[in-house]
């Protein structure tokens, strides 16, 4: 076996195959309002 990885597939690959992603942006970040309520429960509990 070789030390070196075998590039041969990496080579012929084809970026034009790949098609086109929109990612969306799922995890959003807590507003004030909802910090504030978590902070009033943990302090109620």
């Amino acid at each position: 076996m070789s030390d070196k990885p075998d590039l041969s597939e990496v080579e012929r690959f084809d970026r034009s195959k790949l098609k086109k992603t929109i990612t969306e942006e799922k995890n959003t970040l807590p507003s004030k309002e909802n910090i504030q309520q978590e902070k009033e429960m943990v302090k109620r509990s």
